[in-house]
Order: structure tokens, then C-alpha cells, then sequence
């Protein structure tokens, strides 16, 4: 690991050069209605890992070093910050246990949870700090404020499936929450997790030239992600819940920060919980880790209609990222801010693709308004203005930029092999990105060692230089997502890849999956060009359903749906949804379950087998900064 070169010092410099560090409101807020923070400071799961350390970042507390941007180590400073917060009396937060923050409403007898964070075991700690303070208290309800995981996947740490199925613990969860949940977890899931490597900077040391934080939160939990399905949906804006006395009023959203989200109003508080619709930082509208291209327009006119429905009544806005915002006229404010920043990215977008600007033309030119650049809730710490608008010009236009020169590039490593050599061979290459090192064109720099990479894997010099390049931009960068990727990518370059530290599809997930998105997700790992010959019929019988799903293989691709019987001449498997996946994901034998009667088989059972052995593998720790 380097210090920040002279060129890096000298950006940082004339970046923060405007930051408003006179305004120190938000340390007032994130102090505010603080009662308590917890002796134990290392959440350790039951296989002795440290899967959440409250003191890995202490050294935040010191003067911002030349490694770091001040406006991320300003942002880190203050969600490092740990303990039980009161909002309002009733309404209380536990902060710095997980990338997301647990909220939690008191009632008539018990509580309600909102967003259990991503493992059991910090969900767990988090809540014992709060019973701790306040006093034991049942469960009556859990929350789910959207399809993240970051915000469903610790409720085991709090309720059990056996309390959920007895009927004394509510999980309330905006419509389509299930689907998207399992969806963007499994079937996308590998490829994700992998790139959520580099953008959490999973593998790299929490320190002043490492990893500092996200800007939404410090990381994500390596615990265990764990999943009770919701048993009470909400579908339509204005639906109310009354919960142990907690009245409760929902606006769904969708399509905003995730496919199914929802902003909840506790009327008898005057307080506003914006899901994370709204948090201390201008957010992704597509994320460097993957995801579907999220709707600025539409997230921006839903805040529209946040204010509209509550903003004369409300006193406190807070969501499940950051610290609250108090005072009606504050709070208003703060959400106005918000909704302009994304309808303004949005806009200005399309008027400047609508003059014939790409993309990356877009977001080189795109500067914001000066009242949204004076507020630090606007900036860009976990999503960025660049890479939004790329994204907002993504939804609308695709890949794809209208040159006919980009229609048919080639792809990296033939690109790079040509590359290399049109610029003289691997030498006279390395010696122009050298150049552009000394010369602080670090940009420039990482686009022609990336051809060498690619063209050369192994080529040491090559990787050394890369590596030195993107710990400078790294050293740079406002964006905490950003920073992570860059020095992600140098600790690669120098110690081999790492993997995927963190699994998207746990037991929990995969156990949640339809028998509908069971089979989507067999037809995603067809191996086809393997399986072009293969013509094979399976009917499954499923008996907790009571519906038939017949599976065709034909043309290397395997398509599904529901039959009033079985297909005629296919074989009939008769079991449940459990037995199902259990066999696919390969935890159930299929001998075994046969003879045990958990599966029934009319026909030849090998088609099963035959059908399992056309799946190819996935691979968590794919590479990315070589070919």
C-alpha cells in the first residue's frame, strides 16, 4: 500500500476546497437521543467468527489522513457511530451494527421491528442492546420496509418461524416482496455477490488507507442472512395497521430504491420513516454491484407525495440508513432536497440525450445546482452523479450509443491484444502508462494498463502499475462504493482474488423459493450448447400446491408451466416444494427419498439425473480486473 501521491493530494485539495465544513448539524443529529452503547463490541457467531467488530473503526476518530477524501472521512466519522437512539419517545434506533439500522416502535405490550439488518447474529446483538435499555418487551410485529436483504435478513435474530406461524409475531412487507427478495438474490445471485466484493471492499483492512466505510453504512455482516416470509401484505397507499396501539401508515413506492419498498407514517408520533427513499447521501440509481435500473423519475415524484400526504404534520423524518431529521420546516426541506436531486439527474439526462450527448459525455459534463451541492445530504457517498446518469441513460437508451463504431467491438482481451500492439508492443505500452503516472493522468493510466491486463495477465510490471493506480484514485474518491472498488481491485492485483466472502443465497432464501422460481432458476444454469440435443419431459406433481408444472428441455433451453395433469409420456415426480428443491440444490438424495416415500416416480427416474448434469456450474470468484 502507497501514501497519496502529490497529483492525488493536489485533487483532493481543490475537491474539498467548497465542502461546507463549517455546517457540523449532522454530528448534532447523529448525537441526538442517544441512551446507550454496548460493553460487548464484537458480535461472534456460533462458529466463533467475528462477524461484526463495533471497534474496527476507531481509527476514524483521528484528523482525516492524505489517503482518504475528507468528505467520505466526514460521512465514515458519523456512521461509525454505535448505540440505542431515541427518535421520539416510542420510537427508537439501533445505529452502527449493520450496513442498515433497526428501528423500533414501542406498543401497548411489546414491539415493532422495522428492517432486522442482514444477519442474525447483529440483529440479535442490536436488539439485546435495546431490551438491555428499555426493558424486555415482546415482538408483536416485523417490518420489512423493502426487498434488500440489508433489511430482511436478521429477523431470525429477533422472531422465530415457529412465533410467525403460531400467529404471535406479524411480518408486514410491501406487495411483491417475496418475488423481488428471492429473485435478485438467486438468480442473479453469484455474479452479484462477487462484485458486492468490491463494492463493500469485503476483503480489505478497515484503516485510514483501506477500507473507511460505504457511505450508507461501514459494510455488510458476514452472518447468517435468514428469511421468515411476510404473512400481511401492503399493496396501496394509505393502508393502515394498527399493531399493539402502533398505528401505522404505509405509501408503497414502488420501483424507487428497490422493485418493492414502501415509507411508513406513524401519525400518533409525527414521524416519517422513508424506508431508504431518502438517507444522508444522493443514492444509486443503478449499483456498481448489478441491479435493475432503478426509476429516478418515479422516486422522485413518490417524495413529491411523501410531502404532499404528510409534510404540515410531520416533526421527524428518519429512515433505515443514517440519523433522523427534526423540525417540520427542516424536515420538509431536507425531503424536498432530496426529491430535486433525483428528478434534476433525471432531467437534465434526458435534455442533454436528447441534444445527442452518450453517457459517459453526460456525466463528465454534469454539474449540480449550487443549494443541492451546498447540502451534504446530496452528496455523492454511496451513489455518484456519474455513474446515475450513466444509469439514467442506461433505462432509457440501453447499451448501446448509436456509434455504429460500438457496434461490434471486440470484446476485452482480442480488443487489448490489439491495442498493445498498435501502440508499439508490451514495453512501449507499459512506458506510456508510466508516463501518465508521473504526470498524475491516473485515469488514463488504468485504461492502458487494463489493455496490458488483458492482453497479458501475468505481466508483473503491468499489474504492479495498475495496482498503484487505482489505490490513487481510490485515495480520492468522495464515494465510499468507489473507493472500495479501486482498492478492491489493487489487492487483487497484488494478493490473488478473494471471492465472494458474503453468500446472497442462504438455506433460508433457496427454502423461500416458488416452484415457479425454483425452475427459473434450473433453466438460468442450462448449459446449452450441452444440452442442444437432449429432449427431455418431466412433470412435477406437487402436493402442497396442488399444481402440476411440466418441464420441456428442447433446444438447449428449458421452459415451464402449470398443466391440469401431468404431460403425457414424461416422468411424474409426486412431492412437495421442500422435496423439490431439495433436490435440485442437492440436499435431498433422490434414492433416498424415494425410499423413504418423500418422492414418488412414475417413469424413468433418470431423467432427473440426466436433466441435473446439463447445469453448469457457477463460479463465486470469476475474475475482474484480468481476463
Amino acid at each position: 500500500m502507497n501514501e497519496a501521491t502529490s497529483w492525488t493530494q493536489a485533487r483532493i485539495a481543490e475537491a474539498s476546497a467548497t465542502l461546507p465544513l463549517d455546517d457540523v448539524q449532522d454530528f448534532e443529529d447523529a448525537d441526538r437521543g442517544f441512551l446507550a452503547r454496548s460493553d460487548v463490541r464484537q458480535v461472534i457467531s456460533s462458529d466463533g467468527r467475528v462477524v461484526w467488530d463495533l471497534d474496527g473503526y476507531a481509527f476514524l476518530s483521528g484528523p482525516c489522513p492524505t489517503t482518504a477524501n475528507p468528505s467520505l472521512w466526514r460521512q465514515s466519522q458519523l456512521l461509525a457511530k454505535d448505540g440505542l437512539y431515541e427518535v421520539v419517545p416510542g420510537v427508537y434506533q439501533v445505529r452502527g451494527y449493520d450496513l442498515s439500522v433497526m428501528s423500533v416502535f414501542e406498543g401497548d405490550t411489546g414491539v415493532v421491528i422495522v428492517d432486522p439488518l442482514t444477519g442474525r447474529e447483529t440483529a440479535a446483538a442490536a436488539f439485546a442492546l435495546y431490551t438491555a435499555t428499555r426493558g424486555e418487551r415482546p415482538v408483536r410485529a416485523v417490518v420489512y420496509s423493502h426487498s434488500h436483504v440489508d433489511h430482511f435478513g436478521g429477523v431470525k435474530g429477533i422472531v422465530t418461524d415457529e412465533q410467525v406461524a403460531a400467529g404471535e409475531v406479524a411480518v408486514i412487507a410491501p406487495e411483491g416482496f417475496m418475488q423481488h427478495s428471492v429473485a435478485e438474490n438467486v438468480f442473479a445471485g453469484t455474479a452479484m455477490a462477487r462484485r458486492a466484493a468490491y463494492m463493500y471492499g469485503a476483503a480489505l483492512d478497515k484503516s485510514p488507507a483501506g477500507q473507511i466505510g460505504t457511505g450508507l453504512g461501514q459494510t455488510v455482516t458476514t452472518g447468517q442472512l435468514t428469511l421468515i416470509p411476510p404473512t400481511v401484505d401492503v399493496s396501496t397507499t394509505g393502508q393502515e395497521l394498527v399493531v399493539d396501539g402502533v398505528r401505522m401508515v404505509f405509501q408503497v413506492t414502488p420501483g424507487t430504491e428497490a422493485p418493492s419498498e414502501m415509507n411508513i407514517y406513524l401519525p400518533d408520533h409525527h414521524a416519517l420513516c422513508m424506508a431508504e427513499n431518502a438517507t444522508h447521501t444522493l443514492h444509486n440509481v443503478l449499483t456498481i454491484r448489478g441491479a435493475l435500473v432503478r426509476d429516478a423519475h418515479a422516486w422522485a415524484h413518490y417524495m413529491t407525495e411523501s410531502i404532499d400526504l404528510w409534510g404540515d404534520d410531520l416533526d421527524v423524518i428518519f429512515a433505515s440508513h443514517h440519523w433522523p431529521t427534526w423540525g417540520r420546516e427542516r424536515a420538509v426541506e431536507y425531503l424536498a432536497q432530496q426529491r430535486d436531486l433525483y428528478l434534476y439527474l433525471h432531467d437534465q439526462t434526458l435534455r442533454m440525450m436528447n441534444q445527442g450527448y452518450v453517457g459517459s459525455e453526460i456525466a463528465e459534463a454534469f454539474v449540480m445546482p449550487p443549494a443541492l451541492e451546498a447540502a451534504w445530504h446530496t452528496h455523492g457517498y454511496y451513489g455518484s452523479v456519474s455513474h446515475n446518469v450513466k444509469a439514467i441513460y442506461q433505462r432509457y437508451m440501453g447499451w448501446y450509443d448509436g456509434n455504429p463504431a460500438n457496434l461490434w467491438t471486440h470484446p476485452p482481451t482480442e480488443a487489448a491484444k490489439r491495442y498493445v500492439e498498435a501502440m508499439g508492443g508490451t514495453e512501449a505500452t507499459l512506458a506510456v502508462a508510466r508516463r501518465a503516472y508521473e504526470a498524475g493522468d491516473y485515469r488514463w493510466v488504468a485504461e492502458v494498463c487494463n489493455h496490458l491486463l488483458f492482453a497479458d495477465a501475468a505481466n508483473p510490471a503491468a499489474r504492479d502499475l495498475q495496482a498503484d493506480t487505482f489505490e490513487q484514485l481510490g485515495f480520492g474518491c468522495e464515494n465510499g462504493t468507489w473507493r472500495n472498488a479501486y482498492l478492491s481491485g489493487a489487492y487483487e492485483l497484488r494478493h490473488g482474488q478473494v471471492g465472494s466472502p458474503t453468500t446472497a443465497a442462504s438455506p433460508d432464501l433457496m427454502a423461500a423459493l416458488t416452484v415457479e422460481q425454483m425452475l427459473d432458476s434450473i433453466a438460468i444454469r442450462i448449459d446449452g450448447p450441452r444440452a442442444w440435443d437432449e429432449r427431455l419431459v418431466l412433470s412435477f406433481v406437487v402436493t402442497d400446491t396442488g399444481k402440476t408444472h411440466v418441464a420441456r428441455l428442447r433446444n438447449g433451453v428449458m421452459h415451464h408451466s402449470t398443466a391440469a395433469a401431468p404431460a403425457a409420456g414424461s416422468t411424474v415426480f409426486t412431492l412437495s416444494r421442500s422435496a423439490l428443491i431439495g433436490l435440485v440444490t442437492g440436499t435431498l438424495d433422490l434414492a433416498t427419498a424415494v425410499a423413504d416415500g418423500v418422492v414418488g416416480i412414475e417413469g424413468d427416474a433418470a431423467v432427473l439425473g440426466r436433466l441435473v448434469g446439463l447445469l453448469a456450474p457457477v463460479d463465486p470468484d470469476f475474475a475482474i480486473v484480468t481476463p
